[in-house]
Parts: structure tokens; sequence; C-alpha cells
């Protein structure tokens, strides 16, 4: 059963989510926890145009924030996001991680560490190899892992390397075919009283 999905991408992984978060069922009720490579200094304008096109809450993350069924988290600019075992974000402004703050593998490794089987991680188009090591530590922990086919990335990069580094153990997914995906290992009743 899955309790949280976690997403990470760079550049062109914005239109890829535009096109998922509105396909997801509505009875998926597991926290959605974004991680996309934005500028230090640039403007969060990812809640704003998740809204555009989902009934689910969006929320740039707050430190201490805890986790609601149904509801949509991003990570701001220049803060790597973290979700803790109490089953709340937390925002760490630690050293870069793969060029980057705030990291997808920052994110999908607490993820894992955090929700072991009942997470699943989801890696979408981007230019370097972020989220490869995270989606890893995933599978290790017993979740599920989801790549987006790299013909179908505006960047291949990403998916590639996380491809090479998990073989067989990744699902390689179009972006209409994730949200059937995900449902497909149950549709999530997020638990309040996690962990």
């Amino acid at each position: 059963m899955i309790e949280i999905v976690v997403i990470g991408g760079s550049a062109g992984a914005l239109e890829a989510l535009v096109a998922l978060v509105p396909a997801l069922p509505d009875a998926f009720t597991a926290p959605l926890v974004i991680t996309l490579h934005l500028g230090a200094t640039q403007r969060n304008l990812v809640p704003d145009i998740l809204r555009n096109v989902t009934r689910r809450p969006v929320a740039e993350a707050e430190d201490k924030l805890s986790l609601a069924a149904g509801n949509m988290y991003v990570a701001p600019p220049n803060y790597h996001l973290l979700v803790e075992r109490t089953g709340s974000l937390a925002l760490s402004v630690d050293d870069i991680v793969n060029y980057s703050r705030p990291s997808i593998d920052v994110l999908f490794e607490s993820a894992a560490d955090a929700y072991g089987p009942r997470c699943a991680g989801v890696l979408l188009s981007g230019a370097n190899d972020d989220g490869a090591r995270g989606l890893e530590r995933i599978v290790a922990t017993g979740g599920r892992a989801f790549v987006q086919v790299p013909a179908s990335a505006t960047h291949p990069t990403m998916p590639e390397a996380a491809m090479r580094r998990l073989g067989d153990r990744a699902r390689v997914v179009t972006i209409p075919d994730l949200a059937d995906a995900l449902a497909q290992f149950g549709v999530a009743t997020y638990r309040e009283d996690h962990p």
C-alpha cells in the first residue's frame, strides 16, 4: 500500500507534472511531495501552476508541516526538502547535492527511510543524474520506483541515469500511464497517525 509519493525532476519535469496530477484518481489520497530543481533566487511558481490543473490542495513546503491526505507539497527554492518519520516535512540549508538545493536524492532518501515499503518514488525529465541514488534507496527499503520513459522526456538524462542504476527494479512508464501504474499498487488511504 502506497502512503506517500515523492516526485523529482528538473528541466521538462513541470510539463510532465501538469499532465500527471489531474490524471490521478480522486481516491488516491497519498500525499505527493515534489522536488524540482529551481534557481536559488527564482520565484516558485510551481504551486500556482499545479493549482490550475487539480482540485488537490497544493502548498509550498514549510518546515515541520504535517503531511495531510490528498495534499501536494512543493520544495521551495534553495532548501532541501525532507520527509520525517513523524509524517512531517523538514527544510534544510545543508550543502548543495548534485549541483542542486533542493536535491531530489535528499528527498527520496529521507522518504525511503521514513516510509520504507509504503513509499513510491517517481523520477521525471531532467538534465543530470540527481534522483537515481535516492530512487535506488526507495527500492532497497521495499518501495516502488517509477521512471519516465526517456524518449518522452524533454531531457532524458535523469531518467536514463536511474535506468542505468536500477535496471529492471524501476518501472519505466509514459506520463499517461503513470497515474494508472501508481494506482495498481493500491489506492492509499493516508494514515494520519503515521508512523
